[in-house]
């Protein structure tokens, strides 16, 4: 996203109380951009790069006060709420260092002080590229819930705008005007991540939601969304509240195909393709013992209707559905390993299958 978008939604984010967690390379501006915000709202800005501090350096060290144990308040730690605390470098720090956040995240305190009322916080990380010096790849999802993630990446065009601003001279201005690709090598955030919906992300989306008018909603609301639910739940919500036509569930697909639901995957984009096979393994993975049994009694059906689907989506991504059968069939045993053979062997009657099963048992020898 541009700075300017991604500028608008951390307030936003910030506001409903909740914490933005900017990535982006080294250099696009994620320091900057929390420091406009803070000149915006007249607010002060604490920056922690965490990658340099201990966990004392965070929390404070501890004193005896009488028979108790107190830990004193870090040099750092804002008096007033009118404050942004910027956690910056978060990818760089160590796992200590992290654990020792999560108490700020969760409660905004830490130990025996709580940040002032009204203080806000937004976080910034580089994303997990091989040329950054990062200890490790943050997986945790206790730790990757506690944000909204935004992606930041550089314009050639909104850079030269601000370029005027900040007095840059005409002679870097008018190289970048003319050559462009000489902004930034790195256009590209990979952020790793799996987010997943949660009971806990819902209420944090509904909380900046709340705040938002729906003209907002309609600009950014996938983007907010994705960002804390993750891209499959996002693009499904904001469908159903832009009251957009939905792809039936994953049982509906695999038992009670027909043409117009045949018709409307095969009009959906990339995006929505990918979530509806998604849909379908996921929906298969997490077969109870009645659905099995069900299923065991239906696999000609079954069968038949993802054969139907595979002749309207890529075969790639048809392909990518038996694999996981494969998948799921070798990793079970009992019913539900006869259930994924059984559909395997129906499936095989197709010619194509057939050969891309040849082909994969060839492979893996």
């Amino acid at each position: 996203m541009k700075a300017q978008d991604v500028k608008y939604l951390s307030r936003k984010i910030m506001e409903a109380g909740e914490i933005p967690l900017l990535w982006g390379h080294f250099g696009v501006g994620k320091t900057d951009l929390a420091r406009e915000i803070a000149e915006e709202t007249g607010r002060k800005l604490a920056i922690l790069v965490i990658s340099q501090m201990e966990p004392g350096d965070l929390i404070g060290m501890p004193s005896r006060d009488g028979e108790r144990t107190l830990f004193l308040r870090p040099d750092w730690w804002p008096t007033d709420g009118n404050v942004i605390l910027m956690i910056d470098e978060v990818n760089r720090a160590h796992r200590s260092i992290r654990n020792a956040i999560m108490q700020l995240l969760i409660d905004k305190r830490i130990h025996n002080h709580f940040l002032p009322e009204d203080s806000w916080i937004i976080a910034a990380a580089n994303p997990p590229d091989e040329e950054y010096d990062q200890v490790e790849l943050i997986t945790d999802p206790a730790f990757m819930s506690r944000f909204f993630h935004i992606e930041l990446t550089p314009d050639p065009e909104e850079w030269l705008r601000w370029s005027k601003t900040q007095n840059v001279p005409d002679c870097v201005t008018r190289f970048i005007g003319e050559y462009p690709e000489f902004l930034s090598r790195d256009t590209i955030v990979s952020m790793r991540l799996e987010l997943r919906p949660s009971p806990r992300s819902w209420y944090k989306l509904g909380r900046v939601f709340g705040i938002l008018e729906s003209d907002e909603i309609e600009k950014y609301g996938y983007v907010l969304a994705a960002g804390i639910v993750g891209p499959e739940a996002a693009r499904t919500f904001m469908s159903k509240i832009q009251g957009n036509q939905l792809l039936p569930s994953p049982r509906t697909l695999l038992m009670e195909l027909d043409d117009s639901i045949l018709k409307r995957i095969s009009q959906s984009d990339i995006s929505g393709i990918s979530a509806s096979v998604m849909r379908i393994t996921r929906h298969l993975s997490e077969l109870d013992e009645m659905q099995v049994q069900e299923y065991f009694q239906m696999v000609p059906r079954i069968a038949g209707n993802l054969l139907e689907i595979g002749r309207v989506i890529p075969r790639d991504s048809f392909f990518s559905i038996i694999r996981h059968i494969v998948h799921q069939m070798e990793g079970e045993k009992g019913l539900k390993r006869a259930l994924f053979e059984n559909l395997l062997e129906e499936l095989a009657m197709d010619h194509d299958v057939m050969k891309f099963l040849q082909g994969s048992h060839e492979s893996a020898k």
